[in-house]
């Protein structure tokens, strides 16, 4: 369970305080959406570590996030910009995931054809990932995130400049690797749909705090 309880934060020279009260259980996707500039990305921030909460707890099974430098905490995060190097390929783009030295294990690469079936690419292990279309480095980018195994991901508006047809895709797949991995998922978006299709609660952010729908 990430139990986020009385987060708050307050950004310089401004009188706005944030503050953030959820749960998310293991298997479990949480879904918010609001206006931009309304605070939906500052919690993915101070769940991260890019930022320090002036109060508040965000508690993992009984650990501690808030504090930690941010390379210790189990977190991944997803966004739009896939940051993919489009000069290696699909193969380098994952292992880099885990290991930026290039040096790969055996165990690893095997991780990775692993992945790379999970989200359907099994066939581009070793294509560049500049001749990728943009669904596909999507992909790839997620399987980066598999491939740390880490028990948090904060998604913030990943699939957004997809097509229709290819954002549906992205967001069954990430349904179904919440299940599979039994991750705690916080996704942002500005899309209510994608929330009703894969969430299992939806809150809004509402006069800087967390609303439940």
């Amino acid at each position: 369970m990430l139990n986020i309880q009385n987060l708050q934060y307050k950004y310089k020279d401004a009188s706005d305080i944030y503050t953030y009260n959820l749960q998310v259980s293991s298997g479990e996707i949480i879904g918010i959406v609001g206006q931009s500039g309304s605070g939906k990305s500052t919690l993915l921030d101070i769940v991260a570590g890019f930022i320090e909460p002036s109060s508040g707890v965000a508690v993992l099974d009984g650990e501690e996030l808030i504090g930690k430098p941010i390379e210790k905490r189990p977190i991944t995060i997803l966004f739009q910009n896939h940051n993919l190097f489009e000069h290696l390929s699909v193969q380098k783009n994952i292992l880099l995931g885990v290991n930026k030295t290039l040096k790969d294990s055996s165990e690893d690469v095997e991780k990775v054809k692993d992945i790379l079936k999970e989200v359907g690419l099994e066939e581009y292990e070793h294509k560049l990932a500049s001749k990728l279309s943009g669904g596909q480095q999507q992909r790839v980018a997620l399987a980066r995130v598999l491939m740390r195994r880490e028990p948090i991901l904060l998604l913030d508006e990943p699939f957004s400049g997809l097509d229709d047809t290819t954002r549906i895709e992205m967001l069954e797949l990430v349904q179904t690797i919440t299940q599979e991995y039994k991750l705690h998922i916080i996704m942002v978006t500005h899309d209510l749909d994608d929330c009703e299709r894969i969430a299992n609660h939806v809150y809004k952010m509402e006069n800087h705090s967390l609303v439940k729908q």
